[in-house]
Protein backbone atom coordinates (compact mmCIF):
# COMPACT_ATOMS: atom_id res chain seq x y z
CA UNK A 1 0.00 0.00 0.00
CA UNK A 2 1.23 3.48 -0.89
CA UNK A 3 0.60 6.90 0.65
CA UNK A 4 -0.10 9.72 -1.80
CA UNK A 5 0.36 13.18 -0.32
CA UNK A 6 0.10 15.58 -3.26
CA UNK A 7 -2.50 16.26 -5.92
CA UNK A 8 0.13 15.96 -8.64
CA UNK A 9 1.05 12.45 -7.43
CA UNK A 10 -2.63 11.52 -7.34
CA UNK A 11 -3.21 12.76 -10.89
CA UNK A 12 -0.30 10.69 -12.20
CA UNK A 13 -1.48 7.61 -10.33
CA UNK A 14 -5.13 7.66 -11.41
CA UNK A 15 -4.21 8.39 -15.03
CA UNK A 16 -2.10 5.23 -15.13
CA UNK A 17 -4.83 3.17 -13.44
CA UNK A 18 -7.51 4.40 -15.82
CA UNK A 19 -5.33 3.90 -18.90
CA UNK A 20 -4.84 0.29 -17.80
CA UNK A 21 -8.62 -0.19 -17.86
CA UNK A 22 -8.96 -0.79 -14.13
CA UNK A 23 -11.86 0.57 -12.08
CA UNK A 24 -11.17 2.87 -9.12
CA UNK A 25 -13.18 2.85 -5.89
CA UNK A 26 -12.99 5.77 -3.45
CA UNK A 27 -13.60 5.50 0.29
CA UNK A 28 -13.57 9.08 1.66
CA UNK A 29 -12.80 9.38 5.37
CA UNK A 30 -11.46 11.84 7.92
CA UNK A 31 -9.39 9.11 9.53
CA UNK A 32 -9.67 7.74 13.07
CA UNK A 33 -10.79 4.56 11.34
CA UNK A 34 -13.20 2.10 12.92
CA UNK A 35 -15.01 -1.04 11.76
CA UNK A 36 -17.59 1.01 9.88
CA UNK A 37 -14.89 2.43 7.61
CA UNK A 38 -13.45 -1.02 7.03
CA UNK A 39 -16.85 -2.36 6.03
CA UNK A 40 -17.10 0.41 3.44
CA UNK A 41 -13.94 -1.05 1.92
CA UNK A 42 -15.40 -4.56 2.04
CA UNK A 43 -18.60 -3.35 0.36
CA UNK A 44 -16.88 -1.62 -2.56
CA UNK A 45 -14.20 -4.25 -3.16
CA UNK A 46 -16.29 -6.52 -5.43
CA UNK A 47 -17.13 -3.60 -7.72
CA UNK A 48 -13.65 -2.17 -8.45
CA UNK A 49 -10.07 -3.18 -9.14
CA UNK A 50 -8.23 -0.52 -7.13
CA UNK A 51 -9.31 0.99 -3.80
CA UNK A 52 -8.18 4.47 -2.81
CA UNK A 53 -9.01 5.71 0.67
CA UNK A 54 -8.77 9.42 1.40
CA UNK A 55 -7.85 10.55 4.91
CA UNK A 56 -8.35 14.27 5.26
CA UNK A 57 -9.81 16.26 8.16
CA UNK A 58 -11.60 18.91 6.15
CA UNK A 59 -11.59 22.34 7.86
CA UNK A 60 -14.35 23.70 5.61
CA UNK A 61 -17.00 21.51 7.24
CA UNK A 62 -16.20 22.58 10.81
CA UNK A 63 -17.74 25.70 12.33
CA UNK A 64 -15.70 28.16 14.45
CA UNK A 65 -16.85 26.60 17.73
CA UNK A 66 -16.66 22.98 16.63
CA UNK A 67 -14.07 20.28 17.22
CA UNK A 68 -11.68 20.64 14.26
CA UNK A 69 -8.58 21.05 16.46
CA UNK A 70 -9.44 18.12 18.72
CA UNK A 71 -10.71 15.80 15.98
CA UNK A 72 -8.59 12.63 16.27
CA UNK A 73 -5.69 12.33 13.85
CA UNK A 74 -4.31 8.79 13.95
CA UNK A 75 -2.63 8.30 10.58
CA UNK A 76 -0.17 5.59 11.64
CA UNK A 77 -2.83 3.29 13.05
CA UNK A 78 -5.19 4.18 10.19
CA UNK A 79 -2.60 3.03 7.68
CA UNK A 80 -2.21 -0.29 9.51
CA UNK A 81 -5.97 -0.86 9.59
CA UNK A 82 -6.49 0.11 5.97
CA UNK A 83 -3.78 -2.29 4.88
CA UNK A 84 -5.47 -5.20 6.68
CA UNK A 85 -8.60 -4.83 4.50
CA UNK A 86 -6.78 -4.42 1.21
CA UNK A 87 -6.75 -0.69 0.56
CA UNK A 88 -4.30 -0.08 -2.29
CA UNK A 89 -3.57 3.64 -1.83
CA UNK A 90 -4.22 6.28 0.82
CA UNK A 91 -4.54 9.89 -0.28
CA UNK A 92 -3.63 11.98 2.77
CA UNK A 93 -2.87 15.58 1.75
CA UNK A 94 -2.18 18.49 4.07
CA UNK A 95 -4.71 21.30 4.31
CA UNK A 96 -2.30 23.57 2.44
CA UNK A 97 -2.23 21.05 -0.42
CA UNK A 98 -6.01 20.75 -0.70
CA UNK A 99 -6.70 24.46 -0.29
CA UNK A 100 -3.64 26.20 -1.69
CA UNK A 101 -3.69 29.98 -1.90
CA UNK A 102 -6.69 32.22 -1.37
CA UNK A 103 -9.48 29.77 -2.22
CA UNK A 104 -12.68 31.51 -3.36
CA UNK A 105 -14.79 28.64 -4.67
CA UNK A 106 -17.42 26.57 -2.88
CA UNK A 107 -19.80 23.91 -4.18
CA UNK A 108 -23.28 24.63 -2.82
CA UNK A 109 -26.38 22.45 -3.05
CA UNK A 110 -29.58 24.45 -2.58
CA UNK A 111 -32.39 23.62 -0.13
CA UNK A 112 -31.28 20.17 1.08
CA UNK A 113 -28.77 21.59 3.60
CA UNK A 114 -31.48 23.85 5.07
CA UNK A 115 -32.74 21.07 7.34
CA UNK A 116 -31.53 18.93 10.25
CA UNK A 117 -27.75 19.33 10.73
CA UNK A 118 -27.62 22.22 8.26
CA UNK A 119 -29.71 24.40 10.60
CA UNK A 120 -27.35 24.09 13.54
CA UNK A 121 -24.15 23.82 11.48
CA UNK A 122 -24.39 26.62 8.88
CA UNK A 123 -21.93 26.12 6.05
CA UNK A 124 -21.16 22.54 7.06
CA UNK A 125 -22.57 20.91 3.95
CA UNK A 126 -20.98 23.49 1.66
CA UNK A 127 -17.69 22.27 3.11
CA UNK A 128 -18.69 18.64 2.55
CA UNK A 129 -19.79 19.10 -1.06
CA UNK A 130 -16.71 21.18 -1.84
CA UNK A 131 -14.23 18.62 -0.52
CA UNK A 132 -16.10 15.67 -2.06
CA UNK A 133 -16.11 17.42 -5.45
CA UNK A 134 -12.37 18.03 -5.11
CA UNK A 135 -11.73 14.39 -4.17
CA UNK A 136 -13.76 13.18 -7.16
CA UNK A 137 -11.88 15.53 -9.49
CA UNK A 138 -8.48 14.59 -8.07
CA UNK A 139 -8.92 10.82 -7.73
CA UNK A 140 -11.39 10.23 -10.61
CA UNK A 141 -13.11 7.22 -9.05
CA UNK A 142 -15.65 5.15 -10.93
CA UNK A 143 -17.45 4.48 -7.63
CA UNK A 144 -17.41 6.30 -4.28
CA UNK A 145 -19.05 4.95 -1.13
CA UNK A 146 -20.55 6.69 1.92
CA UNK A 147 -22.22 5.48 5.11
CA UNK A 148 -25.87 6.07 5.86
CA UNK A 149 -25.15 7.18 9.44
CA UNK A 150 -25.15 10.68 8.01
CA UNK A 151 -28.13 10.17 5.71
CA UNK A 152 -28.48 13.89 5.02
CA UNK A 153 -24.91 13.98 3.76
CA UNK A 154 -25.50 10.94 1.53
CA UNK A 155 -28.66 12.48 0.03
CA UNK A 156 -26.90 15.80 -0.61
CA UNK A 157 -23.90 14.14 -2.28
CA UNK A 158 -26.13 12.00 -4.49
CA UNK A 159 -28.03 15.12 -5.58
CA UNK A 160 -24.80 17.05 -6.23
CA UNK A 161 -23.36 14.24 -8.37
CA UNK A 162 -26.57 14.04 -10.40
CA UNK A 163 -26.94 17.80 -10.86
CA UNK A 164 -23.30 18.31 -11.89
CA UNK A 165 -23.27 15.21 -14.14
CA UNK A 166 -20.18 13.92 -12.36
CA UNK A 167 -18.93 10.66 -13.83
CA UNK A 168 -19.05 8.62 -10.65
CA UNK A 169 -21.49 6.18 -9.09
CA UNK A 170 -22.40 6.77 -5.44
CA UNK A 171 -22.92 3.74 -3.22
CA UNK A 172 -24.17 3.83 0.37
CA UNK A 173 -23.78 1.37 3.23
CA UNK A 174 -26.30 0.98 6.07
CA UNK A 175 -25.17 2.33 9.43
CA UNK A 176 -22.66 0.09 11.18
CA UNK A 177 -23.38 -0.27 14.89
CA UNK A 178 -21.77 -1.45 18.08
CA UNK A 179 -23.25 -4.52 19.76
CA UNK A 180 -25.52 -2.31 21.88
CA UNK A 181 -26.75 -0.36 18.85
CA UNK A 182 -24.69 2.82 19.08
CA UNK A 183 -23.74 3.98 15.58
CA UNK A 184 -20.00 3.72 15.03
CA UNK A 185 -18.34 7.13 14.87
CA UNK A 186 -14.89 8.56 15.40
CA UNK A 187 -16.50 10.98 17.85
CA UNK A 188 -17.47 8.11 20.14
CA UNK A 189 -13.87 8.26 21.37
CA UNK A 190 -14.70 11.58 23.08
CA UNK A 191 -17.46 10.09 25.25
CA UNK A 192 -16.89 9.59 28.95
CA UNK A 193 -17.86 6.21 30.35
CA UNK A 194 -21.14 7.62 31.68
CA UNK A 195 -21.94 9.42 28.43
CA UNK A 196 -21.14 6.30 26.41
CA UNK A 197 -23.65 4.40 28.52
CA UNK A 198 -26.33 7.01 27.85
CA UNK A 199 -25.55 7.44 24.14
CA UNK A 200 -27.12 4.10 23.28
CA UNK A 201 -30.46 5.80 23.88
CA UNK A 202 -30.15 7.37 20.43
CA UNK A 203 -30.75 4.09 18.63
CA UNK A 204 -33.13 2.86 21.30
CA UNK A 205 -35.26 5.97 20.88
CA UNK A 206 -35.39 5.46 17.12
CA UNK A 207 -36.66 1.92 17.64
CA UNK A 208 -39.12 3.24 20.22
CA UNK A 209 -40.47 5.68 17.62
CA UNK A 210 -40.59 2.94 15.00
CA UNK A 211 -42.70 0.81 17.34
CA UNK A 212 -45.07 3.73 17.88
CA UNK A 213 -45.49 4.19 14.12
CA UNK A 214 -45.89 0.54 13.13
CA UNK A 215 -48.53 0.05 15.82
CA UNK A 216 -50.59 2.92 14.44
CA UNK A 217 -49.42 6.20 16.00
CA UNK A 218 -49.65 9.05 13.46
CA UNK A 219 -49.47 12.13 15.71
CA UNK A 220 -46.12 13.78 14.94
CA UNK A 221 -46.10 15.75 18.19
CA UNK A 222 -46.58 12.62 20.30
CA UNK A 223 -43.83 10.77 18.43
CA UNK A 224 -41.36 13.63 18.90
CA UNK A 225 -42.25 13.95 22.58
CA UNK A 226 -41.84 10.20 22.99
CA UNK A 227 -38.34 10.34 21.50
CA UNK A 228 -37.44 13.38 23.59
CA UNK A 229 -38.56 11.80 26.84
CA UNK A 230 -36.83 8.52 26.02
CA UNK A 231 -33.48 10.24 25.39
CA UNK A 232 -33.44 12.75 28.23
CA UNK A 233 -34.97 10.78 31.09
CA UNK A 234 -32.37 10.23 33.80
CA UNK A 235 -29.49 12.09 32.17
CA UNK A 236 -28.33 15.51 31.01
CA UNK A 237 -28.39 14.86 27.26
CA UNK A 238 -28.91 18.02 25.21
CA UNK A 239 -31.06 17.56 22.11
CA UNK A 240 -30.07 19.56 19.04
CA UNK A 241 -32.93 18.36 16.85
CA UNK A 242 -35.46 15.60 16.33
CA UNK A 243 -36.63 15.53 12.73
CA UNK A 244 -39.32 13.51 10.99
CA UNK A 245 -38.67 14.39 7.37
CA UNK A 246 -39.31 13.43 3.77
CA UNK A 247 -36.75 10.87 2.60
CA UNK A 248 -36.00 12.83 -0.59
CA UNK A 249 -36.52 16.54 0.13
CA UNK A 250 -35.63 16.39 3.86
CA UNK A 251 -38.53 18.76 4.53
CA UNK A 252 -40.41 18.39 7.83
CA UNK A 253 -43.47 16.22 7.44
CA UNK A 254 -46.84 17.61 8.42
CA UNK A 255 -48.47 14.19 8.50
CA UNK A 256 -47.61 10.51 8.30
CA UNK A 257 -49.32 8.78 5.39
CA UNK A 258 -49.87 5.03 5.32
CA UNK A 259 -47.63 3.39 2.75
CA UNK A 260 -45.07 6.22 2.63
CA UNK A 261 -41.64 6.44 4.27
CA UNK A 262 -40.28 8.75 6.94
CA UNK A 263 -36.70 9.52 7.89
CA UNK A 264 -36.30 10.09 11.61
CA UNK A 265 -33.03 11.90 12.27
CA UNK A 266 -31.51 12.92 15.58
CA UNK A 267 -28.63 15.02 16.82
CA UNK A 268 -27.92 14.92 20.54
CA UNK A 269 -25.02 16.14 22.66
CA UNK A 270 -23.79 13.85 25.42
CA UNK A 271 -21.36 15.84 27.52
CA UNK A 272 -19.36 17.82 24.95
CA UNK A 273 -19.83 15.26 22.19
CA UNK A 274 -22.51 15.72 19.52
CA UNK A 275 -23.74 12.48 17.96
CA UNK A 276 -26.16 11.84 15.09
CA UNK A 277 -28.27 8.86 14.11
CA UNK A 278 -31.25 8.10 11.89
CA UNK A 279 -33.71 5.46 10.83
CA UNK A 280 -35.91 5.22 7.73
CA UNK A 281 -39.30 3.69 8.46
CA UNK A 282 -41.85 2.36 5.99
CA UNK A 283 -45.25 3.33 7.37
CA UNK A 284 -47.61 0.34 7.30
CA UNK A 285 -51.02 0.47 5.71
CA UNK A 286 -53.88 -0.28 8.05
CA UNK A 287 -57.35 -1.27 6.95
CA UNK A 288 -59.76 1.23 8.45
CA UNK A 289 -63.00 -0.41 9.48
CA UNK A 290 -66.04 1.87 9.21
Amino acid sequence: MELIRTIAEAHDLVEKIRLSGRLIGLVPTMGALHRGHLLLVDEIRDHVDVIIMSIFVNPLQFGPNEDFDRYPRTLDSDVELAETVGVDYIFCPDVSEMYAGNVKTRVVVADLPNHLCGLSRPGHFDGVTTVVTKLINILKPHIAIFGQKDMQQAIIIQKMVKDLSLDVKIMTLPTVREVDGLAMSSRNNFLSEADRHEAVKLFQSLNFAKQMIVTGERDLFLIVEGIKNFITTGNSAEIDYIGLVDTETLEDLTELKDGSSVLIALAVKFGKTRLIDNLTIKIPVFEHVV
